[in-house]
């Protein structure tokens, strides 16, 4: 399956159009030969009509082209009819999109108002309860017939109103039935996804996008990447655009990461129609970050060197990180086989950072560049058997090289690979530099987009970060990238929602005081939650689990189990840290050192 036409040179995957709302008034079409559309939520409460409509302006303001707006209940989506209302009294044009769960009654009122309806297929027409359950073939199609009959009403009414629908699955959210026949797997994601398109389809409706989201950036790109080759494989006429995103990718760097990890790698390969960059923050700040990352894509993705005739040397559709032998890499720090990915650093940066650091210090160089015994290669030419002494040698692309990061070091691994090596490989995140250092808000993005991107296709035994002219900055990010990539934990991990109208509490506020109290415990995943939507499926991997359940309540997780429920708000954050120190992963912070 290809789920891409060239995973050497860009070539915007060929999709249908898809409109959504006027496009002589304010609306967009996604898809064909148009740009990639921006979008973001606001996270107002939907009934209060002046602040969704204050929120939607704001977002218009700094660029965002399609607004989404939560309509949980059959009263939320009624009220949209009066939040459109006063936008287009504004002369806002803006479309917007109802976000639908669980309620199909929801989705039928919000249709008359709005330009797209999003359908999560895990909670439309299920309910999720993690039971564990065997399918007959007959029951299972008994249960397509029972989906079919909640969906297909949804679907005629937007043929007839011309409004476009978003299938959009998450990770988080696969229904029980799903989960037994498939998994908490890409695969399952995308079957689910599917059996909503053939309902769309069946009805001759068109109208439609795909997305597939997930918190771990490795999972959404095989997700997406999974979809794409799918779709293909079914033939030219379901060519569906994508709308790409990381969920609940958090705040700050963290959250700049993940996102660009998921979504650049996958912009690179020529997928994605419309992104959305979900930060826990204000809204607006995430439309920057989205447009800074589009602006990215034509210098990282290779659009001029010819297109190789190479096999590629990993599996687009399972992770699994490249088989090398282990090498010292310097005194005392090996890379390779089943070591950790390695930070390296040049010269400059180590004789910025090494005076300031502690025995303890988790974020350190553990080599440098310029001491390495390091083979560098240009795969654009013909690289000789002999020219590798062992299969013990360091090997990395030669700065020059005429190729962006990520083709240089996909070439160069295949290129090993067809002469029988598999040389532990140092990346970088640049091999050609520019005139003028970037932004680090730039920096962050496309060291995150080419060493990600790479990580994910399990390429790489050590890392390099020059892009950020920063020393310490630079190390910092490489640290991070790494830990965005789940290839190594030098610090707690939090997977945080971007807030929205379901929200039950103020995410921003809890999560900073969440992270004043936890971010010292090196190694433990917590996730933080404004509701259940996606709560308990997306903190499968995550340690412990911070959810609102009722307004002012909260419910506490271990994994994706609830543990304690109903926690006054005011106490919720203590009480999370009595479980994990009841589930044995609680460490006293150590003391701050401060100087006489």
């Amino acid at each position: 399956m290809n789920y891409c036409d060239s995973p050497w040179k860009f070539q915007r995957r060929k999709t249908r159009e898809v409109i959504v709302g006027n496009p002589a008034r304010g609306g967009v079409i996604m898809g064909g030969d148009h740009p990639v559309v921006v979008q973001s939520m606001i996270t107002c409460d939907t009934m209060d009509t002046a602040a969704s409509v204050q929120q939607t302006l704001d977002l218009v303001a700094v660029g965002c082209q399609i607004v989404r707006i939560t309509a949980p209940t059959v009263k939320d989506a009624a009220n949209l009819q009066n939040i459109v209302a006063e936008l287009r009294k504004r002369d806002c044009w803006v479309p917007i999109v109802a976000d639908i769960h669980f309620k199909p009654e929801a989705a039928m009122e919000a249709a008359k108002w709005v330009e797209v309806v999003r359908v999560n297929p895990g909670n439309y027409a299920d309910s999720k309860k993690f039971a564990v359950k065997e399918y007959t073939d007959e029951a299972y199609n008994a249960e397509l017939l029972r989906i079919e009959e909640k969906f297909t009403p949804l679907v005629k009414l937007c043929k007839e109103l011309g409004r476009a629908i978003r299938v959009g699955t998450n990770h988080g959210s696969l229904s029980d039935r799903i989960m037994n026949r498939y998994g908490d797997t890409p695969l399952g994601m995308v079957e689910s996804a599917l059996e909503f398109a053939r309902i769309a389809r069946k009805n001759d409706f068109h109208n439609f996008k795909f997305s597939m989201k997930s918190s771990n950036p490795k999972v959404m790109i095989e997700c997406y990447r999974l979809l794409a080759a799918r779709l293909n494989d079914l033939g030219p006429d379901w060519n569906y655009p994508i709308h790409l995103g990381v969920t609940e990718a958090g705040e700050g760097e963290d959250g700049r990461i993940k996102s660009a990890i998921g979504i650049g790698s996958l912009l690179c390969d020529g997928l994605g129609d419309t992104i959305r960059v979900s930060l826990t923050e204000d809204s607006p700040h995430e439309i920057p970050v989205c447009r800074d990352l589009l602006a990215q894509i034509p210098s990282l993705s290779n659009s001029s060197f010819r297109a190789p005739n190479a096999a590629l040397p990993f599996d687009p559709f399972h992770f699994e990180r490249r088989v090398t032998p282990e090498i010292e890499l310097a005194e005392g720090i090996r890379c390779g086989g089943e070591q950790l990915i390695r930070v390296v650093v040049t010269r400059a940066t180590w004789d910025k950072v090494a005076p300031k650091i502690r025995p303890k210090d988790d974020v350190k160089p553990e080599a440098v560049y310029e001491d390495l015994n390091i083979l560098e290669l240009d795969p654009t030419q013909p690289i000789a058997s002999e020219t590798i002494n062992c299969d013990t040698q360091l090997v990395t692309v030669k700065d020059g090289t005429p190729l962006p990061p990520i083709a240089a070091f996909r070439l160069l691994t295949a290129k090993l690979k067809e002469l029988g090596r598999n040389n532990p490989i140092l990346l970088k995140d640049c091999v050609n530099f520019e005139p003028t250092p970037f932004a680090p808000n730039i920096a962050l993005l496309r060291a995150a987009v080419n060493i990600g991107a790479l990580l994910a296709d399990g390429i790489g035994d050590a890392i390099l970060v020059r892009g950020e002219s920063g020393g310490g900055q630079s190390l910092r990010l490489a640290y991070n990238i790494l830990q965005a990539a789940g290839c190594r934990s030098f610090k707690t991990d939090y997977v945080a929602c971007p807030s929205c109208g379901r929200t039950l509490f103020n995410l921003q506020t809890v999560t900073a005081r969440i992270k004043t109290r936890t971010q010292h415990l090196k190694g433990v995943k917590i996730a933080i939650m404004g509701c259940i939507v996606n709560g308990p499926g997306e903190m499968a991997d995550a340690d412990f689990g911070y959810v609102g359940g009722a307004p002012g309540k909260i419910n506490l997780y271990v994994g994706k189990t609830p543990i304690k429920f109903n926690i006054p708000e005011a106490e919720a954050v203590e009480r999370l840290v009595d479980l994990i120190r009841e589930h044995g992963k609680w460490v006293e912070p150590e003391a701050i050192e401060t100087s006489a």
